[in-house]
């Protein structure tokens, strides 16, 4: 029965990721104006933002094995109502640390669900030719979402209060479950496959820890110390848990997998991807979204409805090029199409930042170049990871590519954003006076929020000189982005070849 609904299956779990992915970027447009809504500090915005990902990147090993163990569908079905009922509980938090803990619950729901996805896709769909195109179509929505993000959440924001971008996902999740139980085939998993419980917590804290070590090293005033103790904790608690795996006969990382390297290129493709990309999600959107709203909005004062519909064009060529992407596939290959790829992104990054103060017809060719490269990469390295690791194990390996896309993401924004904060803060100069406390160096909608305060005058110069700041921490992100987009390239092009299921 699942062969004949195969495709109506990959619509029931593409809608899912739909959900879990816009997720993570929907909140960017409403960024601004949740902030004033509940009065969030510069690092309450940060983990607003960032809870989600560093959650579900942490969690995402230990999902992998509870879905290989006891089937995907049983995993997928587990995790709709935990999703739905933390979609409510974050739409109507009254305080970021309220909103906060809700991103963490939703993070959940979504772990719950995502591995499942692609491994419900692998499972249902036999061939190989089909499995590409499917896989591709997963990878084009996945894209597709998190650049829809700011278009959805302008919308929603237009018309509603910022709650609403949480409060869209419970009639989506309440629709699909009665087709998800109906269609979605049962798998018997492996009842042998240990629970590992200690190892999702050392992967969880190790995680953590290097990650808060990044964060507090992009801060202008960052403890050394405890940067130091943070990084030290983040990386024992990673040792530790790549040593438990290895000693493990069932590990919730088979690191066997990277020998081979298809399955390492798809992944590491995925990483720095996410972070030249998503950490330029301070830049753009569906990788770049973060800097690119915010610029349309604070510097050019445009709506959020408006910010999301420039960046438009990332969406609509990224959901055309995946699936185009996955059909060429069985012809080009999985390595030539990631190459290209990242090429492509780094050409459509140097086109955006050579056309910042150009039309905006310019600027949109750029942001549809990066769209398309974008699809056929995601697609290519989704592929190449699905495509060359055991059927036995694919909740492990869903989980695997859905971590590398999660910790490239969360790398990508505290890199790049700390760098973007670092620059505005470094190259932002004020007269003496002019503004009380050093409130208008930590972002420029906190700049604008002072200068709303001040006479005429003074929040003029307030205004142009933060904009002034932004723009110099815009170019550089831009440039950095493009150069590790290009140099890993570069070092993809020099792997030796190997012969792969593609």
């Amino acid at each position: 029965m699942f062969v004949q609904n195969r495709w109506l299956i990959l619509a029931i779990v593409t809608s899912t990721l739909f959900l879990i992915i816009i997720d993570m970027t929907v909140l960017y447009t409403a960024l601004p104006r949740l902030t004033q809504a509940l009065d969030a500090t510069a690092s309450e915005k940060l983990w607003i933002v960032n809870a989600y990902p560093l959650v579900v990147a942490g969690l995402l090993p230990g999902a992998g094995m509870l879905s290989d163990r006891f089937g995907h569908k049983l995993m997928f079905m587990s995790g709709l109502p935990v999703f739905a009922l933390a979609s409510l509980c974050a739409a109507w938090s009254p305080t970021a640390e309220l909103l906060i803990a809700s991103r963490v619950f939703l993070a959940l729901g979504a772990t719950m669900m995502m591995p499942a996805t692609l491994a419900i896709v692998r499972q249902v769909f036999t061939d190989e030719r089909e499995r590409a195109l499917a896989i591709g179509i997963w990878a084009a929505v996945a894209s597709a979402a998190a650049a829809l993000g700011p278009v959805v959440g302008g919308v929603l924001l237009e018309y509603f209060w910022w709650g609403s971008v949480f409060l869209i996902n419970v009639p989506i999740v309440l629709t699909v479950m009665p087709f998800a139980w109906l269609l979605i085939p049962r798998s018997r998993g492996n009842a042998e496959r240990p629970l590992d419980v200690a190892g999702s917590l050392l992967i969880m804290a190790g995680l953590v820890g290097v990650i808060y070590a990044l964060k507090e090293l992009s801060k202008l005033d960052a403890s050394l110390l405890t940067m130091a103790g943070s990084a030290t904790a983040g990386v024992i608690f990673l040792g530790l848990f790549v040593r438990r795996q290895q000693r493990s006969a069932q590990p919730m990382i088979d690191f066997s997998l990277f020998r081979n390297r298809q399955f390492t290129s798809g992944v590491c493709v995925a990483v720095v991807s996410m972070i030249a990309l998503t950490g330029v999600e301070l830049v753009l959107t569906q990788r770049l979204q973060l800097v690119l709203t915010q610029r349309l909005q604070l510097v050019l004062g445009l709506t959020p409805l408006m910010a999301g519909l420039t960046i438009l064009p990332i969406p609509v060529a990224s959901a055309l090029a995946s699936p185009l992407a996955g059909l060429l596939l069985p012809r080009t290959g999985g390595a030539r199409m990631m190459v290209a790829g990242l090429l492509l992104t780094a050409v459509g990054l140097l086109c955006l930042l050579l056309t910042t103060h150009s039309g905006a017809i310019a600027q949109l060719v750029a942001l549809a170049v990066i769209g398309l490269a974008l699809g056929a990469t995601i697609t290519a390295a989704s592929t190449s990871i699905m495509l060359n690791a055991p059927e036995e194990k694919a909740g492990m390996v869903a989980a695997i590519e859905d971590v590398a896309w999660e910790l490239g993401g969360v790398l990508g924004v505290t890199l790049l954003g700390g760098m973007m904060t670092a620059v505005y803060s470094a190259t932002l100069v004020l007269p003496a006076g002019l503004v009380s406390g050093n409130a208008a160096y930590d972002s420029l909608d906190e700049a604008l929020r002072l200068a709303a305060d001040l006479g005429p005058a003074q929040a003029t110069q307030l205004t142009e000189l933060a904009q002034g700041a932004f723009e110099n921490a815009w170019f550089v992100v831009l440039v950095c982005a493009t150069a590790l987009t290009a140099v890993s390239c570069l070092a993809l092009k020099l792997l030796p070849r190997q012969r792969s299921s593609l």
